[in-house]
């Protein structure tokens, strides 16, 4: 555990100290993100994070390769430099993204480039745990496309809760503590390339938060999330889509899968993915049409300030990771039940009574003021990439 505690050291002070270089960089460089009406923040504000994020990501794994724990990882397997590899490729979209703009397909081509690295460096799903069937081995027909869906899906999920200052970075870290805790204790875990990697992904989320925290000095940009995105994936294919081994602990151990695990710790994000889709099918549009919909904007609506927004998506994410961190690891109904009962009344607490109570008032921070007001300002400044979530 000290091994991975200083692997999280040094890639949180990297992505602190290597941050305010990437701003001044991108202040004269002119990597700015400027307001406008389809997006969320009221002033111009340094992009392009993602590259002191990846910075962070490139130390702390040179570091890990130099600890004699860890140091077997990197040369029994290519899981780590095919990380490394495909986070290349998705940072170097990102950025032109963040800069320039890449059209919805453009992006979407950049991460299938990047899945279809990680496969033919060796990362992709081969196992799967079906409850009543056992583990069933994926032949590459089946296996190759899942893993291109995964990271994609996964990418595109860290980048839709971009949307105010710190939710990403701080939900991310979030996630990828739960993923090291439920993967530090699994068999044959306490030393792998899965829980190193989301030590690494914890780490630079927490050395960027400080300056993305509302209000934001410079946002992730896609640079970032996609970063983010891209080493959750391959942490989760790495993890838990190559693990042999059946849940064990009873039958409420069922419901925490590996698959289950990873899905319901991103549950958040996920979630907003598909009302997003739903929402635009709906309305006619593409999928990739951007909206100021998702769940943190619902947030602002209610009434919530931009930080009891950004802490309140934080509670929730730490009650679905704990929780099912318990499900996986505590054989007993009557503790998920209180576990449950608990995470129900908090929601009920924060969430319910703003919308029951709601009024038509304008609240600040909402992002709904009068068209003037948005024309000469902007709603509530936002994290990440600012534009309207896609």
């Amino acid at each position: 555990m000290i091994s991975y505690l200083l692997v999280f050291g040094v890639s949180a002070g990297a992505t602190f100290l290597a941050t305010p270089l990437v701003r001044k960089l991108s202040l004269r460089a002119g990597f700015i993100d400027r307001p406008s009406d389809r997006k969320v923040h009221p002033e111009a504000t340094p992009t392009a994070g993602g590259l002191a994020m990846f910075g962070g990501v490139l130390v702390a794994l040179g570091v890990a390769r130099l600890m004699p724990q860890f140091s077997e990882l990197f040369g029994r397997s290519s899981d780590l430099g095919a990380a490394l590899l495909a986070s290349s490729v998705l940072v170097l979209v990102g950025v032109v993204d963040d800069i320039r703009g890449v059209s919805a397909l453009g992006k979407l081509s950049g991460q299938v480039l990047a899945a279809g690295l990680l496969i033919l460096a060796g990362v992709q799903l081969l196992w799967l745990y079906i409850p009543g069937q056992g583990i069933l081995s994926l032949d590459p027909s089946l296996g190759v496309p899942l893993t291109v869906v995964w990271v994609v899906a996964i990418v595109n999920a860290v980048n839709l809760i971009d949307g105010l200052d710190g939710l990403a970075a701080g939900m991310m870290a979030i996630a990828a503590a739960a993923f090291f805790v439920y993967m530090y204790n699994a068999p044959g875990g306490a030393t792998s390339s899965a829980a190193l990697l989301s030590t690494v992904v914890a780490g630079v989320c927490i050395g960027f938060l400080p300056w993305n925290f509302h209000p934001a000095r410079i946002f992730m940009g896609d640079s970032g999330s996609e970063l983010l995105g891209g080493l959750l994936a391959v942490a989760t294919i790495v993890g838990v889509g190559r693990n042999p081994y059946p849940p064990s602990g009873g039958d409420v151990a069922v419901l925490a899968i590996p698959v289950l695990i990873t899905l319901l710790v991103l549950a958040i994000p996920f979630l907003d993915v598909v009302l997003a889709i739903v929402r635009r099918m709906r309305r006619g549009l593409g999928i990739a049409h951007a909206d100021k919909e998702h769940i943190h904007h619902r947030l602002l609506d209610i009434g919530h300030t931009h930080r009891q927004a950004v802490l309140l998506m934080y509670l929730w994410s730490a009650l679905i990771s704990g929780t099912v961190l318990a499900v996986a690891f505590i054989n007993g109904r009557l503790v998920i039940g209180a576990i449950a009962l608990v995470a129900l009344g908090i929601f009920l607490a924060t969430a319910l009574p703003r919308l029951v109570v709601r009024t038509g008032r304008e609240h600040p921070g909402n992002g709904a003021g009068r068209p003037e007001e948005l024309s000469q300002s902007g709603p509530a400044a936002a994290g990440g990439r600012r534009r309207a979530s896609p």
